[in-house]
């Protein structure tokens, strides 16, 4: 609620009564448009208001009212208007602010949910966003017999259910989690959907964790700033930001399990096709496409299955592929070209997750 100018200044209330009379003191302000009062007598009937009904007398007996009760009904409206113009000024001279915290009317336009995550003194900047969302996002370290990978999760429920990439934990015969805060916990695999490059993973023993809001992701645009949080190359909680560059990328990735341990030898890049090419070496033959929020936020190795948020603090996506310009995790670099995975398409596939979905 934008409130940009106040109704009236509590001046013009203040003697807003037209039976003022000739007693009233000579330094009262006085509305130029209201006519004199007449003067009277004292002791002469007070004339009625134009449009106003003389009072009729009440019938006499035991249901009479008494004069005072009379008159103290025909004051309630005027002291109900004083009310409401007190609060009306005041609301005018500064307290919209409240309201708009009451109604929610104050949403940064990111674009996709009405949800506020960040704190109103801190909406629409990095910082705010990195601070109210970094304690639900969370490193993830996968060991199989081909190696070991490091990825990141996305904290979904107070008790450990975390979402994080099939890529990420697949073949996994031990997963340990770290926490913002630097706890760690071991995890057992919930489900998985290699197809979606999805899986739920579940924190053994943990409570109390702070989970993350989803948002909506068809409410996403094309330019909308947004903001990555992850753990590339291990480094716990890093923070990038950018842009919204595209919707709907086809973006195919491997579903072969023997092909997603050899990208964990070689050092967590996610081979991926896409505009016809390959990136980051050989899919493989078996592979799935989805279609993929476009960012050009800094994405690194170790970032898949980390957070991609709107600037109201709200998980618009699945961080899942990035471009990198060498095929050595070395020295490659973010250039600007990063994939997520719609939260849409997440939440649609959260039952079979939890139910232990194994594809």
């Amino acid at each position: 609620m934008n409130m940009t100018e106040s109704l009236r200044h509590n001046g013009e209330y203040e003697h807003a009564n037209p039976y003022q009379g000739p007693h009233q003191h000579a330094s009262s302000p006085v509305n130029p448009e209201w006519p004199p009062p007449p003067a009277q007598p004292p002791g002469a009937p007070t004339q009625p208001l134009p449009g106003m009904q003389p009072e009729q007398p009440g019938p006499a007996g035991p249901f009479a009212q008494p004069h005072g009760k009379r008159s103290a009904r025909r004051r309630r409206p005027a002291a109900l208007l004083v009310a409401v113009a007190i609060v009306a000024a005041a609301v005018g001279g500064g307290t919209a602010f409240g309201i708009q915290e009451l109604t929610g009317s104050d949403t940064v336009a990111a674009g996709s949910t009405s949800t506020n995550v960040v704190p109103s003194s801190q909406k629409g900047t990095v910082s705010g966003v990195a601070k109210a969302v970094s304690p639900s996002i969370v490193e993830i370290s996968a060991t199989s017999n081909a190696g070991s990978s490091t990825g990141s999760g996305v904290i979904i429920t107070g008790d450990g259910e975390i979402v994080t990439n099939n890529h990420v934990v697949s073949g996994a015969s031990s997963v340990k989690v770290t926490t913002n805060d630097g706890k760690q916990y071991t995890a057992e695999v919930v489900g998985t959907d290699s197809k979606k490059d999805l899986a739920l993973i579940k924190l053994n023993d943990a409570s109390g964790l702070k989970a993350a809001t989803l948002g909506d992701s068809d409410g996403v645009g094309v330019g909308d700033q947004v903001v990555a949080i992850g753990s590339p190359e291990g480094l716990t909680g890093t923070v990038t930001s950018g842009i919204v560059s595209a919707l709907d990328r086809d973006v195919t990735v491997s579903t072969d399990e023997g092909q997603q341990q050899q990208q964990q030898r070689q050092g967590g890049q996610w081979p991926f096709e896409f505009g016809g090419q390959q990136f980051n070496g050989d899919t493989g033959s078996s592979t799935t496409t989805y279609k993929a929020i476009q960012t050009d936020a800094s994405l690194n190795p170790g970032n898949s299955g980390g957070a991609l948020i709107d600037m109201n603090g709200n998980i618009i996506g699945i961080n899942s592929a990035m471009y990198s310009a060498t095929e050595s995790s070395a020295s490659a670099g973010s250039v600007g070209l990063g994939f997520a995975i719609p939260v849409n398409t997440v939440k649609a596939d959260l039952p079979d997750l939890r139910a232990g979905a194994s594809s």
